[in-house]
């Protein structure tokens, strides 16, 4: 396993990355034993950062993982989560005042048996008020990095050029990291456009979602997926010749995504430890 510097966080991060959003179920049904058995598994392959949200499965994932937390001794991996995006009993809901984003740490420290979060992200910045981000979400988070309740501060989302605005209209070192999903993986790399400009910033990198929210995959994409029809049959048909070859389509994606030295990691979702034997074969090797 390759670690990497996060920017100027001064965590060094392994180049592949867990994202627990599976944990809450978003993508189907799991076997909460099972997710609790992949966390276990990634630490112990060398994968040393862990994403999750409260949104994800609406508290689910994050009660996933922090059952899983409480296996693992604390200095063997970073953990990230967010703020600003929520939902309960199937219903969505954004609120990125900065009483809300303290409330929300508070509450995601108690679900994950943590005492501290390595890094809280705003999470999916294209559903906020910019403004209010910068002027309320950040220094509200920043509050929490001084008492030493949380240790670095980012920000995510879909659309690339919003983390420019927001970097552009914050003081140097208020975003520490970017989280950004689709944008780098075999059918879409813009990401890349954004590189030299992060760096320029000492923002670090993180790259999720390889396999395109599972279009690059044997099972291929849901049907909420976005991609257009022509899309999903070109990834379907990259999918049944890589079977072909004995080389599942999973695995190339992951190794693509990771190959840009600059991005410090990548998210992986998954709730199944079986697939680490497929995409990280052989022991770590830190």
């Amino acid at each position: 396993m390759d670690y990497r510097p996060l920017g100027t966080t001064g965590l060094h991060v392994s180049a592949l990355s867990l994202g627990a959003s599976s944990l809450g179920g978003v993508f189907h049904n799991i076997d909460e034993n099972k997710g609790i058995d992949t966390v276990c598994t990634a630490v112990e392959q060398g994968i040393n950062f862990i994403d999750v949200s409260p949104y994800y499965g609406f508290l689910k994932a994050e009660q996933v993982l922090g059952r899983a937390l409480r296996q693992i001794p604390r200095e063997q991996y970073y953990l990230s989560t967010k703020v600003g995006r929520y939902g309960q009993d199937g219903v969505k809901s954004w609120d990125y005042s900065g009483s809300r984003a303290i409330r929300s740490v508070e509450e995601s420290l108690a679900r994950l048996h943590v005492d501290y979060i390595d890094l809280i992200n705003v999470h999916d910045i294209e559903f906020s008020d910019l403004q209010q981000v910068i002027n309320e979400t950040l220094p509200a988070l920043h509050s929490l990095k001084e008492a030493g309740v949380v240790k670095h501060v980012g920000i995510t989302g879909l659309p690339l050029a919003l983390f420019q605005q927001v970097i552009d209209q914050t003081p140097a070192g208020t975003v520490e990291t970017v989280l950004s999903f689709c944008h780098y993986c075999l059918n879409d790399t813009t990401l890349a456009d954004y590189v030299e400009y992060l760096k320029a910033h000492n923002v670090g990198i993180i790259n999720a979602s390889p396999l395109a929210m599972g279009m690059l995959s044997e099972r291929g994409a849901p049907e909420w997926h976005p991609a257009s029809v022509e899309l999903k049959q070109y990834a379907r048909q990259a999918a049944a010749f890589c079977k072909s070859q004995g080389y599942p389509i999973e695995k190339l994606a992951i190794q693509f995504a990771v190959s840009h030295p600059s991005i410090a990691t990548t998210l992986v979702s998954t709730a199944r430890p079986e697939l680490f034997g497929k995409i990280l074969p052989g022991p770590p090797n830190p």
